[in-house]
């Protein structure tokens, strides 16, 4: 690329498709320069230093995830959200540790959380329902997203290979629910372990659901079963 025709847009994608490609590790300003085909000291007239590059990316990554709305169903508005924030960072997968590291987020990155509290807070949730909703979403779309990037086995026919015919099928023979898990889940036809993350974030928003039903002032936390009351 000419460096007549750099810009901090064009700039900030050629970071976010080497990092697609070669993975975080590889990008520094000094490979990405090479990569655009300028010298280093070009990048500094678009961006000011390389934390400055890694923010801009995050909120590229931001940018394209679906948002909420406040005036439309809270659970539909939060599930759409977060089938986003799965496929946008299987698409780049190297943003997972970013996400919410950076101490200068861009408006994108704003926007997005904005957006989520917006939703909660329409819904009628109080301060710390809204903290607690926010953070087991994430916890679980981020924590799925973890695991799902880093099985040894991308189909359900090679985690039964590796289940049937390595080592790991050798072990099984002294674990008895592992054997059973292995037969009727890994086993069964069709398996993917992509397929659990739907019905996993179903049960994620049907305790966010439960716990609004409660009407519990403020989000207050529900007493422990069989904890002593106190009358006032």
């Amino acid at each position: 690329m000419p460096p007549h025709k750099l810009t901090r847009e064009s700039v900030v994608s050629a970071a976010v498709d080497l990092a697609d490609r070669e993975g975080i590790a590889a990008l520094t300003m000094r490979r990405l320069a090479r990569h655009v085909g300028v010298e280093a000291m070009s990048l500094y007239h678009h961006l000011p230093n390389k934390e400055a590059l890694l923010d801009a990316m995050v909120d590229r990554v931001y940018a394209a995830i679906e948002l909420p709305t406040p005036d439309g169903d809270w659970r539909s508005g939060l599930r759409t959200r977060s089938e986003s924030v799965r496929a946008v960072l299987l698409q780049h997968p190297w943003a997972l540790p970013l996400m919410e590291s950076r101490q200068a987020p861009g408006p994108a990155n704003l926007a997005h959380h904005e957006a989520t509290i917006a939703c909660l807070r329409a819904a009628g949730f109080g301060p710390a329902q809204v903290a607690h909703a926010y953070a087991v979403i994430d916890a679980f779309v981020y924590g799925f997203v973890l695991q799902e990037t880093s099985l040894p086995f991308d189909s359900g026919e090679e985690a039964a290979t590796m289940v049937t015919d390595g080592p790991f099928g050798e072990l099984l023979a002294t674990y008895p629910n592992m054997t059973w898990f292995t037969t009727n889940v890994i086993l069964a036809p069709g398996y993917s372990f992509e397929r659990e993350f739907r019905p996993g974030l179903e049960l994620v928003l049907d305790g966010i659901a439960e716990r609004r039903a409660d009407g519990i002032p403020g989000g207050a936390a529900r007493p422990p079963a069989g904890a002593a009351t106190t009358d006032t």
